[in-house]
């Protein structure tokens, strides 16, 4: 029996008595996976992104954690939600336009205390002040440098689209308009370089482009390096009580560790481990979240239909953003269906193992978004299923 054949056995004897749809987070790959983050993390501490994650009480497990400190939110809306809910850090990762949100921000200590928000525009500082509604509380806040390698003067570009601070004197002014401002505190600077991060350089049956994105990967990070270290001298000439400077993903922690001026790292995929972090050199990670779907009919030789499915990621559209049917073994989409809102018809010689009710095993494409599908994860410990707990969705929350 391989590994993965065994995983399914232990995968349907532990929900033998529950019906799918369902999705699992098998505890045993998920601590192997913290540990392994924080080993690559070389002793600076790892902030985890709740966006990968999405379920309370998992986030509350790795910060239990040692080597685990803080979490990377995605909306003000949820970092509110996790500071009232006892999180004392939480850096907001993206600039946000919630006027309410901040209105509460800036009208509530605890919150204020807990929440760091990020800004690259002194539009967002306009805009936070026009939305107080007379709250005092001072807002901490934390500058954002595009990661982003660019070649040829610019023309070309490889990385994503997201602040428009690239350089350190920019950096430099947006952190003296902060620190001129009464209301502010700037606490932090923030660099996700996703395209080291986030795109694997091992891919499978082509090695052409993985030589390629391991060439393009080991000039953006020298490039970065020498960059973000002037960044962050600049800023903190302005701001000499800077708290932290944020860093790296799943995909390029124990790079980004490496460089002096980073004092933090962020993370959240590599617990989870979902199928777009198979193509990597640097680590091999244990795939902790699953969903099962049931088989619901038997339309022929060589062909099983599950119930649901049509769980696409996030991203630029293709195969790779498509959920793997990942046990049994060998089966495959039918290339004229895909996976289907409602049903999914699957391919294969194992298709004709299975029986009505029996329950394909997949692996989402990316990390915390499977949690917007359900509304529990059952927590496997060995070959027992020891806790149910309600992601996100099941605590009446969609952030985005």
């Amino acid at each position: 029996m391989t590994a993965r054949a065994a995983d399914r056995a232990r995968y349907d004897r532990a929900t033998a008595a529950l019906d799918a749809p369902l999705a699992l987070v098998d505890l045993d790959a998920f601590d192997a996976n913290a540990d392994d983050l924080v080993r690559r993390a070389q002793g600076k501490p790892v902030r985890v992104a709740s966006k990968s994650v999405r379920c309370r009480a998992l986030l509350e497990r790795v910060l239990a954690r040692d080597g685990f400190q803080g979490i990377m939110s995605f909306t003000l809306a949820e970092s509110l939600w996790l500071a009232r809910s006892g999180f004392d850090d939480v850096l907001l990762a993206y600039p946000s336009a919630d006027r309410a949100g901040y209105a509460e921000l800036a009208s509530d200590p605890k919150a204020a205390a807990a929440v760091t928000v990020m800004v690259d525009d002194v539009a967002q500082l306009d805009l936070i002040d026009a939305a107080r509604q007379g709250g005092r509380e001072v807002i901490r806040v934390c500058l954002e440098l595009d990661t982003s390698l660019q070649l040829l003067g610019g023309r070309v570009r490889v990385g994503a689209r997201r602040s428009p601070l690239r350089f350190p004197a920019q950096l430099a002014e947006l952190a003296r308009a902060v620190a001129r401002r009464p209301g502010f505190r700037l606490v932090g600077i923030m660099a996700y370089e996703g395209h080291v991060a986030g795109v694997g350089d091992a891919l499978t049956g082509r090695p052409v482009r993985s030589r390629a994105i391991r060439l393009m990967q080991a000039v953006a990070r020298r490039e970065l390096a020498e960059r973000r270290g002037a960044a962050v001298r600049a800023v903190r000439a302005v701001a000499p009580e800077l708290e932290f400077v944020n860093g790296g993903g799943t995909g390029s922690v124990q790079y980004t560790a490496a460089e002096d001026a980073v004092t933090e790292i962020a993370a959240g995929s590599g617990l989870y481990v979902p199928r777009l972090f198979d193509n990597y050199t640097s680590f091999r990670g244990r795939p902790a979240a699953l969903f099962a779907l049931p088989v619901v009919r038997r339309p022929g030789v060589g062909v099983i239909t599950v119930l649901g499915g049509g769980y696409p990621a996030s991203g630029a559209a293709g195969r790779d953003r498509l959920p793997e049917p990942y046990l049994p073994e060998g089966l495959r989409y039918d290339p004229q269906e895909g996976a289907g809102e409602v049903q999914t018809p699957l391919l294969g010689s194992p298709a004709d193992d299975l029986l009505i009710g029996d329950k394909v095993w997949f692996r989402h494409a990316k990390a915390g978004e499977l949690c917007e599908r359900f509304d529990v994860l059952h927590l496997l410990e060995g070959d027992t299923v020891t806790a149910t707990v309600p992601t996100y969705r099941g605590e009446g929350h969609t952030f985005l």
